[in-house]
């Protein structure tokens, strides 16, 4: 078995007829002139792929050979390799067998490196052939600059130690790039940034600080032991926000703007004072990736021909529906995107202004100053708009101005709390509209909530439950004989089954019955009507459509349906 160790790579592939004695007197001259491994040559060369090569291997050592892209990955047993070693190894552990652990390794014939594996993981090691970029791919999701991290809070907490400085003027003179609060609060940008988190949390407690990422809607969390690191960390937060650093008492909100990897981000940030110190949020809006189109935002083609239409109308109420974090504003942003020309003169009342467009007037409502989203309404209506959009109608004053401004000539867009289209009238009429202003000027509503896309890399075919069964025999009746995916969980995803976001919309615009129905005050006909109204898909069934093509899961359409029914 020792004598096949020594197996010479060229020799090996000659000999299955995947490369030719000429090619591999190339490959050797490649190598001279590289210092590149044998394997590495032949395939770069392209007279052998990465898979054969190491299927090829696999084969003659009797190690697997493992698709690190359809393998779900375990964190825990990941992190048993410290990342310092797990990137010089070149090696991930992927599964706990009864004789050892499982080692996927770039290069499994290195047996100084297994034996090295061995002593520091204190149990034998399995080799298994992998690719090396999607290791290193891998490596980067697992660890996620932890280990960098850890060690910039410990260097930053033995600086607070051995400080006779206040922490806060510490923080206030560190200017330089190489001061540890600056380069933790760098990795921890970019960590966002990598993953496409749309929150940072950073919360202190007793012993230890806690940071945590939302991504795609869900929080991920990362423990810093050394706890006073949260005081600096806050103090340059708020330097970097112009807030007031000796104010510890009271929320405080700011913004600022970044640039990671060569992305810029604007960061909104609010301080809230808890028990051991002051919690950070910061919303992260990348200002690079430009205001989405409507096809990108997820919204149906024929839906959104209509939902064109209707915005483009000379005046008229259209609103947005759904709950905080549904994505209403970026709906009305791509709106006002695709209204933005020389034309037209638009204004925006906004709290907070998320995307800053040309050519828009966009306003900033400031409660403190008594600037209210009605008072902005009403100086924007002296400033001759065509169109304007009011950030949320929050109360019966911005409600009825703007149903006025809708009914005088002017396209008024807006969002509004409900839970679906078909409430959003009812929600305007217990604000204490006149049912005349709401029948008159309202002319569409646009429901909407974000669901969680399945993962391309290891999305795979569901078996339905009897319970599911019945539950889509109760939402369609068709949808039973329909195939579906789901997602299994890989390093590309974080084991979720899920990568990214997209929107499920329904579009109810305003018809004669519904009309009626509004006139008459009669809540109850509206919502059966509207569920009549032609070209009228609920979002449940539009999250059904998406799991009938493959992109998201029926998980995601059931707790759809399930929020709908509350």
């Amino acid at each position: 078995m020792e004598s096949r160790k020594k197996v010479r790579v060229g020799d090996l592939l000659m000999e299955k007829g995947l490369i030719s004695e000429e090619q591999l007197m190339q490959a050797l001259a490649e190598q001279k002139k590289t210092g590149k491994k044998i394997g590495r040559a032949i395939t770069d060369l392209g007279y052998v792929r990465e898979d054969q090569l190491l299927q090829a291997l696999s084969d003659y050592f009797h190690y697997p050979f493992i698709e690190l892209a359809r393998f779900k990955i375990r964190t825990e047993l990941v992190q048993l390799l410290p990342e310092t070693q797990a990137r010089r190894f070149r090696s991930v552990v992927l599964a706990e067998e009864q004789d050892g652990l499982l080692v996927g390794m770039a290069d499994p014939m290195d047996l100084m490196t297994i034996d090295d594996l061995q002593r520091t993981l204190k149990k034998p090691v399995l080799p298994a052939f992998v690719r090396e970029q999607e290791l290193l791919t891998v490596l980067d999701s697992v660890y996620r600059r932890q280990e960098q991290m850890a060690s910039i809070a410990g260097e930053l907490e033995g600086e607070l130690q051995s400080s006779d400085f206040d922490i806060s003027e510490m923080a206030l003179s560190s200017d330089t790039s190489e001061a540890p609060v600056v380069r933790l609060l760098q990795n921890l940008f970019e960590d966002a940034v990598q993953v496409q988190a749309s929150d940072i949390h950073i919360e202190p407690e007793e012993n230890q600080l806690r940071i945590r990422l939302r991504v795609d809607g869900e929080l991920q969390e990362q423990v810093v032991k050394e706890r006073r690191v949260a005081s600096a960390l806050v103090s340059r937060l708020k330097i970097m926000s112009g807030l007031d650093i000796s104010e510890k008492r009271l929320p405080q909100d700011g913004r600022f703007n970044i640039r990671v990897s060569q992305r810029s981000i604007d960061v909104r940030l609010a301080t809230m004072p808890v028990q051991f110190g002051e919690a950070v949020v910061m919303r992260l809006l990348d200002q690079s990736a430009g205001i989405l189109s409507m096809e990108v935002l997820g919204m149906p083609a024929e839906l959104r021909q209509r939902f064109d239409h209707l915005i483009h109308r000379p005046h008229g109420l259209v609103l947005v529906t759904g709950p905080t974090g549904s994505g209403k504003t970026t709906t009305l942003y791509a709106a006002l995107t695709s209204l933005n020309t020389a034309e037209k003169k638009i204004i925006t009342a906004e709290d907070p202004i998320e995307y800053r467009l040309p050519r828009i007037n966009q306003v900033q409502v400031n409660p403190k100053v008594g600037l209210e989203f009605a008072t902005v309404l009403r100086a924007a209506l002296r400033h001759d708009p065509d169109i304007v959009l009011v950030g949320e109608m929050r109360d019966h004053e911005t409600a009825e101005i703007g149903l006025r401004a809708a009914m005088t000539g002017h396209m008024v867009l807006s969002t509004l709390h409900t839970n679906d289209s078909a409430s959003a009238a009812a929600r305007l009429l217990d604000m204490g509209v006149d049912h005349y202003l709401v029948a008159s000027s309202l002319r569409a509503v646009v429901a909407q909530r974000l669901i969680k896309r399945l993962c391309p890399h290891c999305q795979q075919p569901h078996q339905l439950e009897a319970q599911e069964k019945a539950w889509l025999q109760g939402m369609e009746a068709a949808a039973c004989s329909d195939s579906y995916l789901e997602g299994r969980g890989c390093h590309h995803c974080h084991n979720s089954g899920y990568h990214g976001r997209i929107g499920i919309y329904e579009l109810l615009e305003i018809t004669p019955e519904l009309l009626t129905c509004l006139r008459r005050q009669d809540a109850q006909g509206f919502a059966e009507a509207a569920a009549r109204a032609p070209g009228f898909r609920p979002l449940a069934l539009s999250a059904l459509d998406y799991a009938r093509a493959g992109i998201t899961s029926l998980d995601e359409v059931f707790r759809v349906a399930a929020t709908l029914e509350e």
